[in-house]
């Protein structure tokens, strides 16, 4: 073929040295429980036509992928402060340029990274995976959360989900296109629903653009998406659109209609029981085995902090109506504790909350 990849990169010298052509937009990510904005992710818009990746391309060819890498992340962080209240901003960084001189600059300029979600993505090959994951923990001590792409070869694959325990895991377009037509597809955002909610991480859906791709991942109990249908990149923290909400709403309440508390599934951080800080409640102690032992729980009216039993356990296809007779008829200390939900071989999948069964019941 004529030419080489080289000769139609973008030139990113005039860029570096006008930092302010490089313009940064925000995609919500929507939380499919609350029919609300959680947080936004940060990209970054070049100039022309060229996508980003043709732009990151074209400043590693020309050895200047650090410095890129640091004015998409500069750019990024000065919108931190406008972030409405309770939401949080992704910022996808390659882990491979983390510890590279212009990234630290830019990051020791930002010493609380509070509302920050540090994106890990690429498939570029990281020399020292260890020093990463040491430099991770210091961001983390910092108020950073992390983020994961689930689907790549490289750094980015479940192997690090599993070293890294993030916060939240993505999955992809490439992996979500089609899920509601698809059982192989269903099966693959299940095994990683179940997994995120063993770890305590949340599993975002990226690139849902159909109403039945949503109904999906609504069904498969997915806690945030993100994708054209939901909202498409614009240049401030834009609201999630009242039509966009209801069906958000709408899809949610359906999937908690099914008979099985699948759809009812949230999150939860487990922790080994003999930790000596077991972190924000909600929390399950759980033994070497993944078992649950006991729940760290917070009062609702005073917020005060206990340790309470695990007074039922559910599966993921026990019946709704079933599941909440069983819940309301423990004693009345522990009537309204969640219940935990574990696999068939007894590890912890996530909580379900009693009004959660209450409001799918009185809804069938």
């Amino acid at each position: 073929m004529p030419g080489t990849l080289t000769t139609r990169l973008p030139d990113c010298r005039p860029l570096l040295a006008d930092p302010a052509d490089l313009d940064v937009v925000f995609q919500p990510v929507v939380d499919l429980t609350r029919a609300r904005v959680a947080g936004y992710e940060a990209l970054s818009r070049f100039p022309g036509t060229a996508g980003p990746e043709v732009w990151f391309a074209a400043a590693a060819d020309a050895g200047v992928a650090a410095e890129l890498q640091a004015l998409a992340l500069h750019r990024a962080l000065s919108a931190v402060a406008r972030l409405p209240r309770g939401t949080f901003l992704v910022i996808n960084v390659a882990p491979h340029l983390l510890d590279s001189r212009p990234v630290q600059a830019v990051l020791a300029g930002r010493p609380d990274l509070r509302g920050v979600v540090l994106g890990l993505t690429g498939h570029d090959p990281v020399a020292d995976p260890a020093a990463v994951r040491v430099q991770v923990a210091a961001l983390r001590a910092r108020g950073a959360l992390v983020a994961l792409d689930d689907t790549g070869a490289g750094w980015s694959g479940l192997h690090q989900v599993a070293a890294l325990r993030p916060d939240l895991v993505a999955l992809d377009r490439a992996l979500l296109a089609g899920v509601d037509a698809d059982p192989v597809r269903q099966a693959i955002a299940e095994v990683l629903s179940g997994l995120t909610g063993r770890t305590g991480s949340w599993l975002l859906a990226q690139g849902v653009e159909t109403r039945g791709e949503l109904a999906a991942v609504c069904r498969l109990g997915v806690p945030l998406a993100q994708g054209w249908l939901l909202g498409r990149p614009a240049p401030g923290f834009a609201p999630l659109h009242p039509e966009v909400a209801a069906l958000v709403r709408a899809q949610a309440a359906r999937a908690r209609t099914a008979d099985s508390v699948a759809g009812l599934l949230r999150p939860v951080r487990q922790v080994a029981a003999t930790e000596p800080t077991p972190g924000v409640p909600p929390v399950v102690l759980v033994d070497p085995s993944g078992a649950p032992l006991a729940l760290r729980l917070a009062d609702p009216r005073t917020g005060a902090v206990h340790t309470a039993p695990v007074s039922l356990r559910a599966h993921r296809g026990d019946a709704v109506a079933e599941t909440l007779h069983r819940a309301l008829t423990r004693p009345p200390a522990h009537r309204f504790d969640p219940v935990v939900c574990t696999d068939t071989a007894g590890a912890v999948l996530g909580l379900v909350r009693v009004e959660d069964l209450a409001s799918a019941a009185a809804a069938r």
